[in-house]
């Protein structure tokens, strides 16, 4: 099981995109996107190399990989590029995924 051969298999999906000439592209906004992820959520840079991603956190990091790839050239791109709000609209899903599964300090 490779964690980061189903993310790009995910996004893909996600992106309806069949070709692997972008995988590069795909894998590197999956880095930053699983980064992210883990400095939202407050846990250790790397954290999600020695532990298994929750479902939630899944489908974050899925949303937010696709966005940067829609978005790259700095345009809200993909399903929801006539509504200028919808680049803002992923950061709240995303972001409200992402608390589902923070580990919060009490």
């Amino acid at each position: 099981m490779n964690p980061q051969r189903d993310l790009l298999d995910k996004v893909k999906q996600n992106l309806i995109l069949e070709h692997s000439e972008d995988d590069d592209l795909i894998e590197a906004y999956i880095t930053a996107a699983v980064s992210y992820a883990e400095r939202y959520q407050h846990i250790p840079d790397g954290a999600y190399r020695k532990r298994p991603m929750p479902p939630t956190t899944v489908q974050a990091v899925v949303m937010l990989a696709s966005h940067f790839y829609e978005s790259r050239d700095g345009s809200t791109g993909g399903f929801f590029g006539d509504n200028v709000q919808a680049g803002q609209q992923v950061w709240n899903t995303v972001n409200l995924l992402l608390r589902l599964d923070r580990e919060w300090k009490v």
